[in-house]
Parts: C-alpha cells; structure tokens; sequence
C-alpha cells in the first residue's frame, strides 16, 4: 500500500509563517545596519569638529558612542548570542539619542522633556529585556526554572528599575569623576537630586507598563510583539536551550 501523501504533505500554513517572519528579520537586519551607517557618519563629523575645537572630552565621549552603536554588528559573528535586530535596532537609537543628542548637543537642556521621555523609553526596553531573561530560564531545558505569569511580570519589572537605579549611579559617578552634568541642577536643587527622582519615577512608570502588558498577554495567550522578538530569539540560540 502507498501511504497518504497528504500526511507528508507540511504545514502550508506554518511555512508561510516562518517566511514571514524570516522576511520580516531579514528586513529589520537591514534597516539596522543602514541605519548604523548613517548615525555613524553623523558621529564621525561631530567628532572632528569637536577635535577641531579642541573639545577633548566631547570627542572621547562621540567616539564611545560610535563603538557602542557599531559593536552589535562589526563582533555579531563571535557574540555567544543572536539578538533580534528589532531590539538592537531600539537599543542603539537610544544611546544615540541619551548619549549623542542628550549630551554632546545638549538636547537635555535645550529640550525639556528629552530626559522625560528617554527614561521612559530606558524603562520600556529594560522591562522587555527582563522578559526575555525570564523565558530564557523558562525554556532552556538544562534550568528547572518554571516561573507564572505574574513572577515573569515581576522579574520584568524590578529588573528595569534596578537597572535604572544603577544608571543613575553612572551619572553620579561620571560627574564626580570627570566633571560632567549628567544629574541637572533644577530650580531650587543645586545637587540635581529632583532630576534623579524624576528619572527613577518615570523608569519605574515604563517598567510598569511593559510588565503589566507583558503580563496581560501571557495570561490571555494573545501574540504580542515581545512574544515574537522571544520566539525568534528561541529559534535563533538553540544552543542556549537544550535543543
């Protein structure tokens, strides 16, 4: 007898799925590098009218941001894991704009909710981070870690604060060291104690956020975006899961 070809037949639906999101990957892959290029060269011009200028400490700070956007993907080869070019892509627009535009153009002062919006956005991002920590846990086969919702949710959450708590221990940190102004003085707090409160509160507000969103669509077993950068993340280090 000949077996039912049906039965060997694969998931039409599943093949289109994974070509869809291996084209969605590979187009974010794409814009990321682009995008590195041109903030890159960007950089590069800043960099030399700021030695021009004789700005040595402004260059030393351009020229770590320029290593720090390009690492990802000039070391991506010997990186222990493969990280979802959406995230890459967020994280590194982040530092440029909190490190570059923030305080080599001095947008924190000129603009006066840049601050505001760039620790909610830290807090958004960390509690993202934080979920993916957890399902690394929860999936690798080698951990006996198995974790509810509102743990994960959790972990999230106070991962993202803590991780901004030790953020503004940077910035106290380099402005007593070398001189900087990373803590600004406000109205009435010389020490720039009021701007650390405010950056840790709005932290905590997008740490709040991710958390319970992350938290809502694990219960309701909907997709969310996070679930899709973790489910790319898994097919993408298998290594770091057992299988």
């Amino acid at each position: 007898m000949h077996d039912n070809p049906e039965r060997e037949r694969p998931d039409e639906g599943d093949d289109i799925a994974h070509t869809s999101r291996g084209a969605s990957t590979s187009t974010a892959a794409h814009v990321h590098r682009w995008v590195v290029i041109a903030l890159q060269v960007i950089m590069a011009v800043e960099f030399v009218a700021v030695l021009l200028e004789g700005q040595w400490m402004a260059a030393f700070t351009v020229a770590l941001i320029m290593a720090i956007t390009a690492a990802p993907i000039v070391f991506r080869k010997h990186l222990p894991v493969n990280i979802p070019p959406e995230f890459l892509l967020l994280a590194m627009i982040f530092v440029f704009a909190s490190l570059f535009l923030g305080e080599v153009r001095s947008f924190y002062e000129r603009i006066w909710w840049w601050d505001i919006a760039l620790h909610t956005t830290s807090g958004l991002l960390l509690g993202i981070l934080g979920f993916l920590l957890v399902y690394v846990l929860n999936e690798n086969e080698r951990v006996d870690v198995h974790m509810l919702p509102r743990f994960v949710a959790f972990f999230a959450f106070t991962f993202a604060v803590a991780m901004g708590a030790l953020w503004e221990i940077f910035e106290f940190s380099m402005d007593r060291l070398f001189g900087t102004n990373m803590q600004k003085p406000m109205a009435g707090d010389p020490f720039g104690l009021t701007d650390t409160m405010w950056d840790l509160i709005v932290d905590t507000l997008g740490a709040l956020t991710i958390s319970i969103l992350g938290w809502w669509y694990m219960i309701r077993e909907r997709q969310s975006f996070i679930e899709v950068w973790i489910r790319r993340f898994i097919e993408r280090n298998p290594g770091l899961f057992g299988t």
